[in-house]
């Protein structure tokens, strides 16, 4: 998709050169992001839920940040832990630009992530992280806004299952406008190097 784009900008610059109209913004050309470039797509434009503090949410209260939207659960054995590492390393790698990436928690699993083990496994990576937490509606609603899979699988008992859920980070500018799709696994200096392109933009 991001070659598509990119060859799509290239067609209209040359047309815009051919007839004198040569704009700025093609001269500048689109930024070059290491995830999926999906400035376009018309979903996921907001997520209001309460926090794990109890205040109502929306990408609103983050402007002037670039914002990293995960969905996961607390229980998970291995890519939310890892995934919330990484962007601890991410924020860290910033430097100082690091209070300027907010990154959110959307739990998968309301039925036993209370706000206080929300709170609690922000904590253990970074307490600037936020955890996000609606009723059973409600996360299905936004799941579906954003395109998330997530499944309950029974366990031995009735409360240890596991949740299967999709495993990507959805990436917001300073002004709250989803950018970049980011693939699990793709590594922290790649994630860094996208969230400072767009730190880089809004300046």
């Amino acid at each position: 998709m991001l070659k598509r784009n990119v060859l799509k900008t290239i067609a209209v610059c040359a047309i815009l050169a051919g007839s004198g109209a040569f704009l700025t913004a093609c001269s500048k050309g689109k930024p070059e992001f290491r995830g999926v470039d999906i400035s376009e797509v018309d979903y996921a434009r907001d997520i209001a839920l309460p926090d794990h503090n109890g205040q109502q949410r929306s990408l609103k209260d983050f402007r002037g940040k670039v914002v990293v939207v995960f969905f996961g659960y607390t229980q998970c054995p291995d890519v939310c832990p890892t995934t919330m590492q990484e962007m601890a390393e991410v924020k860290k790698l910033l430097g100082p630009d690091g209070d300027r990436l907010q990154s959110i928690f959307v739990t998968v699993d309301p039925e036993r992530d209370t706000p206080e083990m929300l709170k609690a496994y922000m904590g253990n990576f970074d307490p600037t992280f936020l955890a996000l937490r609606g009723t059973p509606e409600q996360t299905t609603a936004v799941a579906k806004d954003f395109k998330i899979y997530f499944k309950k699988v029974d366990g031995q008992t009735p409360t240890s299952y596991t949740m299967d859920h999709s495993a990507g980070s959805y990436i917001y500018d300073t002004q709250g406008r989803l950018r970049v799709y980011y693939r699990y696994g793709s590594g922290v200096e790649a994630l860094a190097a996208d969230v400072r392109t767009l730190l880089k933009e809004a300046s």
